[in-house]
Formats: structure tokens, sequence, C-alpha cells
């Protein structure tokens, strides 16, 4: 099988969720076999690496690839869900977004102090969740060992609001 060009699948959709922003659709590339398979392997490559006790994966498109790279790098899967869509106790952060703000909650049971948490999410854009998320992680006694993306937007800034932390992303715009 040949080594695919993944931003080849990804399509701009202009002035979306709001005016200025062009939304990065990974639907293309979820929707073609041979490009879905090796997303999840270059990410799961990369995760294993890093011997991780579990992915994390950001409500909503964090969950899409995030228990295939988990189970591909032979971890668990924890979700990080929008506020109210898990019972019963949790715990949560609120962040800015590039377009807004917004909250995440996870069960504080399944991050267990010491664990190796690796956090996934579709797009590394100004860093907000990832970084509200590794706070949560650390608040429970977990440690984050790096982050993954399908997609990097450089512009945005968030490789330096996430200094220190071992990042990887397979396309960059």
């Amino acid at each position: 099988m040949s080594e695919l060009d993944l931003g080849a699948y990804i399509r701009e959709v202009q002035d979306f969720p709001t005016p200025g922003v062009g939304f990065k659709d990974i639907t293309p590339l979820l929707a073609d076999a041979q490009a879905l398979q090796q997303a999840i392997s270059g990410l799961a490559e990369w995760v294993s690496s890093k011997q991780p006790d579990l992915v994390l994966g950001a409500e909503a498109r964090g969950f899409i690839l995030g228990p295939a790279i988990a189970a591909a790098a032979n971890c668990g899967f924890v979700p990080a869900r929008r506020p109210g869509k898990l019972p019963p106790t949790t715990i949560s952060a609120t962040y800015a977004l590039e377009y807004g703000s917004n909250s995440l909650e996870l069960h504080p049971d399944l991050i267990r102090p010491g664990a190796r948490v690796v956090i996934h999410d579709d797009v590394l854009a100004t860093g907000g969740t990832v970084d509200a998320i590794k706070g949560l992680v650390e608040q429970l006694g977990g440690v984050v060992i790096g982050a993954c993306f399908i997609i990097e937007l450089t512009f945005l800034g968030g490789r330096e609001r996430l200094s220190g932390l071992d990042l990887q992303a397979l396309i960059d715009y």
C-alpha cells in the first residue's frame, strides 16, 4: 500500500462554525478506508512509542479515532465529554477556543495517580482544549506524556502554548 497525501482528504468549509473560520472537515478522510487506516496507524505508532496507560479523547472528534489509536497502541481509552453527558461524578474545565469557549468533563476514577496519558483530538488550533484536559489529568495525579492530532493549524500558535509537551500531527496548515 502506497503512502497517501492525507491533506488531500481534508475539506475546508469557509465561515463555519462562525464567519471568518475555515473549518477543516475530516469526514472525507474518514470515508476513505486507506486514508483512515493510514491516519490510525500513523498516530498509533507515535502513541505506542510513548508507552501510555491511556489515550484521552476530546469530544467530539477525538472520539472517532481515539479508541482505535488506543487499541492499536495496546492501552485504554477515556473520553472527555461535554457537561452533563457523563454520570455520576465528574471533574470539569472550561477553556477558550479560537471562536468561543467550551467545557469538558471526565470521570475522576479513570485517571489513576501516575497514569501516563496521551491526549488525542482531531485538530490542534490554539491549544486550549489540550491545555484544559492536561490540567484535569494533572489534578488527578496523572502525567500527560504527549498529544496527537490529525491536523495542526500552525498559524494559531497551539504548539507554542503547549511548549514542553511532546506533540504529533499528521497534517500541518
